[in-house]
């Protein structure tokens, strides 16, 4: 009788996630190969972008992976963090605020990935002290007003606080890439 292979079955992250992506969040004992350090703490324009990622109960996420990336015509970067890294189990990243292009408002790319999800969602991060710009830009304009506060970052001092809602009344806008 002739053997019959089956396609693998879909199925989320394995444990090689954790391992190679994150290692901090998990306890071993090396870095990360991609630091969460897109500029140096020490730079004297840095900024600080932080958040948590919730589930739909308002319940952080102590496992999930975000990575933050930025291209502008001067600059460009990517970090990546484990959630379950510091205590509180937020994200948090060092770098240089994005500039405007073509009249846009400055934005980062954020990429979360999770357990249970077998497509990583995408969503951006856009300033709350960018009002001007962020009334002008082409594609924050598409996203309904009473949504639009789901991609603004909170300020205070050099920090932005940016919290990803997964599900439930404050789910954050994500887009279909």
């Amino acid at each position: 009788m002739e053997k019959k292979f089956l396609q693998t079955p879909s199925q989320t992250v394995g444990p090689y996630f954790a391992y190679g992506l994150t290692p901090e969040q998990y306890g071993y004992d090396f870095k990360s190969l991609v630091a969460n350090e897109l500029i140096s703490p020490l730079h004297p324009e840095a900024i600080i972008v932080k958040g948590r990622v919730l589930d739909g109960n308002g319940e952080v996420i102590p496992d999930a992976m975000v990575e933050l990336w930025h291209k502008d015509n001067e600059q460009e970067g990517f970090g990546r963090f484990g959630t379950g890294t510091l205590p509180g189990n937020e994200y948090l990243f060092y770098a240089l605020k994005p500039q405007s292009v073509d009249c846009n408002a400055p934005y980062f790319s954020l990429i979360v990935f999770m357990r249970g999800q077998l497509i990583h969602s995408y969503t951006r991060i856009y300033f709350a002290d960018e009002e001007s710009l962020n009334e002008k830009d082409s594609v924050l304009n598409q996203i309904p007003e009473d949504r639009r506060n789901t991609l603004i970052a909170s300020k205070t001092g050099n920090v932005y606080q940016f919290d990803v809602h997964m599900q439930g009344d404050n789910e954050t806008v994500f887009f279909e890439v």
